[in-house]
């Protein structure tokens, strides 16, 4: 499926060498980058809806007690 985007004149000048310097396309550089990066985009994306339902209360949480008592972690 085809995507535009806009990268700043230094990005797009990077991107444009390593294509030359390679053979390759500009393309087959923009997906691997997009490939490699997105399951870090998608886990902060993730933490940060996390970290957002626990400040809301939305999310179940449990003290470091209950926790250290369903282990059976307690000495």
């Amino acid at each position: 499926m085809p995507t535009s985007i806009q990268l700043d004149s230094e990005t797009e000048e990077r991107l444009i060498l390593l294509a030359e310097r390679t053979g390759r396309s500009r393309a087959f550089y923009l997906k691997k980058a997009v490939e490699k990066a997105l399951p870090q985009l998608e886990w902060e994306y993730d933490l940060m809806q996390r970290v957002s339902d626990v400040r809301s209360g939305s999310a179940e949480t449990y003290t470091l007690s209950e926790v250290r008592s369903e282990l059976e972690l307690d000495d």
